[in-house]
């Protein structure tokens, strides 16, 4: 029987070949999803986000919730016209232009090289709450070590491992969520209340922008399952799917996890005051719920899930986006090549894990390490999104219908242009400023390789940067 081309897509139509394996299922990318947002990822920044939000963190993760979902929207769109590994980087260069996809990728750099240091740090950080005597230092080029090895050793055995790492994940939630239940209802804590979702006296869109901005955070990843087109069976339709499913999942966690853990902060107006520079109000709220022990717990699940668990499948989509931009000629030509034993691109994932262990090392030294690079990683990743939905609109006007229905290609990514906006004006002054300077020299960079006979170009596309080859409608 002929294979179905619609769920098992033919590169050589774009003018690539199929390198990697397609391993992949459904349940696989569901996993990868949630295992690249973490779970308990709250955890670990539920402090930044509940002086953010005003007390609001509920809110602020739901509002974060609804702009990722739209963006899972444009993303599905992008994925089933162009399925293959690249992201944003392919969507935008070949529904937009060559040139603006290199630019779009060249930002989203900006937020897949910074997060595998940024993971390494907090776990790090969390690492050396439990055991003081090790250097935050040391337990970096743990995690960094560690994750390049295993993703060394191919697909599968990172498929393996997530499953494990989620299973471990949900059982410390259903402990953490059980003794927060039970101490509210025997008295600890504040008592119930609706503040972590509305409290009147802190509400204003500028607050809520600049949480969200930072609630953000725990959302991405969802958009790393594009980079993974290649290695899915059953196609873009399965990642896209697996993207909706896996953020509203996510989502629906996140928020009863930090209504809890709101409720049990014992002194909200000093968390709001003070910041949580420690990164330790979500462990003390398990310390009111059921003592030190949980704390403990919480604390070593919040350094393994994002130290390692997290940190592996971001080397992963980090090592795909760079592959895909070499093989364009828009990056080094040695991080195009993949290991014929294990079908993964090797030197991406090493060149990935030495950026990750010099940006870790360093943003250790600083006071502000993880603030800076939580910020960065935000303002980088949410440009990339509003490029997504300006890709799936541009391409809505070049082949009209079908592209899909007018609400996934004109309204939808509309809106999540509104949203991403909002949050992007209310970002950190100092993450602006550097997420710029980082565009600006990506212009650069572009202006170099345009005089120098490497001016952006993407397979099968012609003079005027659009498709020779056909490309099937989007299904809804």
């Amino acid at each position: 029987m002929a294979a179905d081309t619609s769920e098992t897509p033919d590169l050589e139509r774009f003018g690539y070949r199929q390198e990697l394996r397609r391993t992949l299922s459904f349940g696989d990318l569901v996993v990868y999803g949630l295992i690249y947002m973490v779970v308990i990822a709250p955890m670990g920044i539920f402090g930044s986000v509940f002086q953010a939000s005003g007390g609001m963190v509920a809110l602020a993760y739901a509002i974060g919730m609804v702009a990722m979902m739209v963006t899972a929207s444009s993303y599905g769109v992008m994925t089933q016209a162009y399925p293959m590994a690249g992201s944003v980087y392919t969507y935008a260069g070949r529904a937009l232009a060559p040139w603006i996809g290199f630019l779009a990728g060249w930002t989203i750099l900006l937020d897949y090289v910074l997060v595998p240091g940024l993971l390494s740090l907090i776990a790090a950080a969390s690492m050396t709450s439990v055991v003081p005597a090790v250097p935050v230092g040391a337990w970096i080029v743990a995690f960094v070590v560690v994750n390049a090895v295993l993703n060394l050793f191919g697909i599968k055995t990172t498929r393996l491992l997530n499953k494990v790492f989620l299973v471990g994940q949900l059982a410390i939630l259903a402990i953490y969520v059980a003794a927060a239940v039970m101490a509210l209802a025997t008295g600890r804590g504040r008592g119930f209340s609706w503040e972590p979702i509305y409290a009147s006296s802190q509400f204003h869109f500028g607050l809520l922008a600049t949480a969200a901005s930072v609630a953000t955070l725990s959302f991405l990843g969802f958009d790393a399952l594009s980079t993974l087109a290649e290695d899915a069976r059953g196609g873009p339709r399965q990642v896209s799917r697996a993207m909706v499913a896996a953020l509203g999942i996510t989502g629906l966690v996140f928020i009863a996890q930090t209504f809890l853990a709101a409720l049990l902060v014992e002194d909200p107006a000093a968390l709001i005051a003070d910041g949580d520079p420690a990164g330790t109000a979500f462990f003390e709220t398990a310390r009111v719920a059921a003592g030190s022990w949980l704390a403990t717990l919480t604390a070593l699940a919040t350094a393994l899930a994002w130290g390692l668990a997290n940190n592996m499948v971001a080397q992963v989509g980090t090592s795909r986006l760079l592959y895909a931009m070499a093989r364009d000629r828009q990056l080094p030509a040695f991080l195009a090549r993949v290991s014929v034993r294990r079908s993964v691109p090797a030197n991406g994932i090493l060149l990935t894990a030495v950026i990750s262990l010099v940006l870790g090392l360093y943003m250790a030294s600083r006071d502000d390490g993880i603030s800076l690079m939580a910020s960065l990683v935000n303002f980088g990743a949410i440009l990339s999104f509003i490029v997504v939905h300006l890709s799936v609109v541009a391409r809505r006007v070049r082949v009209g219908r079908a592209a899909g229905g007018a609400v996934r290609t004109v309204l939808m990514p509309m809106v999540g242009v509104l949203i991403l906006s909002g949050i992007v004006v209310n970002a950190n002054i100092l993450a602006q400023r550097t997420g710029l300077a980082w565009l600006g020299s990506g212009v650069l960079v572009l202006l170099v390789l345009t005089a120098t006979g490497r001016r952006p170009y993407l397979a099968g596309l012609g003079s005027a940067g659009r498709d020779e080859f056909p490309v099937a409608g989007d299904r809804d």
